[in-house]
């Protein structure tokens, strides 16, 4: 029943895809630990997302799960990569090593198989490594997935892109049959299909959350103007907003972007650039480490003031996760922010359910939120949730619409 496939890596990219492909395809997904392996098998997502989770408890027709081996991808039609790809600031360039290994594992049990990069790479990076393998039929075809709703965003997709080499009529093909099987699984009928060029593939992942990060930079410059002459941000933001060439989305303030995806993409663009005539790349970049050093130094600003009459100050510090619905802390912009506050000797306490140590960074943990909440004389907070609404009064935040 439809194409046997083997998706590399079961983080939100390789999982969510892996939920959306079984509905028409038999698909083994590899992890690296049998733990997690498991856990899918058993009907439990290890990620985050509520549609996965849903899926995987309530449908039959689902997934395999495995440790990573080479038996996992013997016979296989497709091996869709997705395994993590961190920024190296040692190499300054994304970490590819783990797509290299998986390449040359997949080439010595299934030398057949159609291998598309799901993985996020700098540009010209398929390019090179198809020649260096001597394999055209390796291509890339980028992800646009939000954290905690990457299930949601592969079956109704803005759209689906894949890279080729277009001169190659035999590989084109290939990837128009790849861009129609996930087309097919999706829930849109009309889903926009671009194909082309690997190289330009690479650059539109890239140049998207560029500018996304952009955008959020934008509107966190906006707060901070509104903030400092006393202004209300809201109705600056709303009135802008109602143009329609810049639209009410994507535009409430934050501490700064972070996560998984923008904070790597934009650094490796820049890096991508070097060399090439560009301003806003580098200022995006720096925008972002300008947002966080105006947060802080406000944080400590207030701190400061609450000190003189209260000697037992704590501060709190509401989640450590990138955002609302989220398990990762991974590049979060309040915890950078933590680490400038720490640099004062800010006495501080995060309640933070997802760590089970009692400290953070030498910080004390609490998964008591009553106890929290009562302990904290000030609260920080990327994100505003019900749970602090009963201290408003004590939270201090960017968070102005309430929306990721």
């Amino acid at each position: 029943m439809g194409e046997k496939i083997t998706i590399a890596g079961a983080g939100y990219v390789g999982l969510s895809l892996g939920v959306l492909l079984s509905k028409k395809n038999d698909v083994t997904i590899t992890t690296r630990t049998k733990e997690k392996a498991d856990l899918i098998n058993s009907g439990i997502s290890p990620i985050k997302d509520k549609e996965i989770s849903e899926y995987l408890a309530k449908n039959e027709k689902k997934p395999k799960a495995v440790k990573n081996s080479e038996d996992a991808y013997k016979n296989a039609r497709i091996v869709i990569i997705a395994v993590p790809t961190d920024y190296s600031d040692e190499k300054s360039r994304f970490d590819t090593q783990a797509v290299e290994e998986t390449i040359e594992t997949v080439m010595k049990v299934d030398p057949e198989a159609l291998i598309v990069i799901k993985s996020t790479v700098p540009a010209g990076y398929t390019e090179g490594i198809a020649k260096k393998y001597n394999n055209p039929r390796i291509i890339f075809s980028p992800e646009f997935l939000r954290e905690g709703k990457a299930l949601y965003d592969n079956l109704h997709p803005s759209r689906i892109i894949v890279g080729t080499d277009k001169n190659s009529e035999i590989v084109r093909k290939e990837a128009e049959n790849f861009a129609l099987l996930l087309k097919s699984c999706a829930h849109e009928e009309n889903v926009p299909v671009l194909i082309t060029n690997n190289t330009e593939a690479e650059c539109i992942k890239l140049f998207s959350n560029a500018y996304l990060a952009m955008r959020i930079c934008f509107f966190n410059e906006v707060d901070t103007y509104a903030e400092i002459k006393g202004l209300d941000p809201e109705d600056i933001i709303e009135g802008v907003c109602m143009d329609e060439r810049i639209g009410m989305h994507y535009n409430n303030p934050s501490f700064g972007y972070g996560g998984y995806c923008l904070p790597k993409d934009t650094r490796q663009l820049l890096e991508n650039c070097r060399g090439i005539p560009n301003k806003i790349i580098k200022a995006v970049v720096d925008a972002n480490n300008t947002r966080k050093d105006h947060v802080s130094e406000t944080i400590l600003s207030k701190v400061s003031e609450r000190i003189k009459t209260d000697k037992a100050f704590i501060l709190g510090i509401y989640r450590l996760t990138m955002k609302k619905g989220s398990d990762n802390f991974r590049h979060s912009s309040i915890k950078d922010i933590l680490i400038r506050l720490q640099k004062e000797k800010t006495e501080m306490i995060i309640y933070e359910p997802l760590i089970k140590e009692k400290e953070f960074n030498g910080i004390p943990v609490s998964n008591d939120l009553d106890g929290f909440k009562s302990r904290s004389c000030m609260i920080i907070a990327n994100r505003m949730d019900d749970e602090l609404k009963d201290v408003k009064e004590k939270v201090y935040t960017r968070d102005i619409f309430c929306v990721d």
